[in-house]
């Protein structure tokens, strides 16, 4: 094989390596971590500390017990009631029982989700779940703690649609192919890389593109992350709408965006690492004005008469 051809196929081999570097990431990040409820509850759980999500879930409590205080006096309730209710559930966003109500309604959501994407035999059928155990355990929680009227909240057994039939599938298959390209992905990214650094006429400067290639995909990964966040947090719907969604969305792709520069890190120490290993073996060039010596010629001995 010429040199030439093996240069071609070294830069096509390494080339396809750097491209599916990050796409495996995604895949990896996405079914390894993102897929994973112990690791989900764990990236949210902060989140029950943070003020704008805890003003975003004061407002939907609230909302909500106004709600019922209306159906349990057949009529709205006044402006001080309100403000009282308001005040009542932000208060409760800093309380303990917040907290465990938070990682439970998180678990039991994500594990729903999750369960359903799984379920190839729950085709054409919306995701839903049932919230009650999860008040029912804040309630019993505020009960503990002396809460005046905690025993008097109403569990429903209500089915709240997480996603619709139409969505759901959509979810599902795309969940099935990043699946498989968690599994193929790194492998294939790997394969490539080695063969087109053994084919390369010159190893070390195929490595060292092979360490730059990388690294641009990590940033360019990074990159995505924040392109993303900026186009998530846009599209969702008005409630959500907001910091507290922009801090889920952080949480929940601290470890893509940790990958990422790892790759950047990487990819530069080992393009580094082949350029100066390289310079060092470089031969050194003699000088045209010194003369080449060789061995001196044997000096003639004398004989004796």
């Amino acid at each position: 094989m010429s040199a030439r051809l093996r240069g071609a196929l070294s830069a096509a081999l390494i080339a396809l390596a750097c491209l599916l570097a990050p796409c495996a990431t995604l895949a990896g990040w996405s079914v390894y971590a993102l897929a994973d409820t112990g690791r989900y509850v764990a990236a949210v759980a902060p989140l029950a500390d943070d003020p704008d999500v805890r003003d975003a879930a004061a407002d939907t409590l609230g909302a909500g017990f106004a709600g019922i205080v209306d159906e349990v006096t057949a009529g709205p309730v006044n402006g001080t009631v309100r403000l009282f209710v308001r005040d009542a559930a932000r208060s409760f966003t800093r309380t303990e029982a917040f907290h465990e109500g938070w990682d439970e309604a998180n678990r039991t959501v994500h594990a729903a989700v999750l369960r359903a994407l799984r379920d190839h035999a729950a085709a054409g059928h919306p995701v839903t779940v049932d919230l009650a155990p999860v008040t029912e355990r804040v309630r019993d929680r505020l009960a503990e703690d002396h809460v005046p009227f905690a025993r008097r909240i109403p569990v429903r057994h209500t089915a709240v649609t997480l996603l619709t039939a139409p969505e759901a599938d959509r979810l599902r298959e795309g969940y099935r192919m990043l699946d498989v390209a968690a599994l193929w992905l790194p492998l294939a990214a790997v394969v490539f890389a080695v063969g087109g650094i053994a084919v390369a006429a010159r190893r070390r400067r195929a490595l060292a593109a092979a360490g730059l290639g990388t690294a641009l995909g990590g940033a360019l990964l990074a990159l995505a992350v924040v392109l993303g966040r900026r186009l998530t947090v846009a599209e969702l719907p008005g409630p959500v709408d907001g910091p507290a969604a922009g801090a889920v969305y952080d949480a929940l792709t601290e470890t893509l965006r940790t990958v990422s520069w790892v790759l950047v890190a990487l990819g530069l120490t080992v393009a580094l690492a082949a350029w100066l290993t390289g310079r060092h073996r470089r031969p050194r060039r003699r000088s045209p004005e010194q003369p080449v010596t060789g061995p001196a010629p044997p000096r003639p001995t004398r004989t004796g008469p």
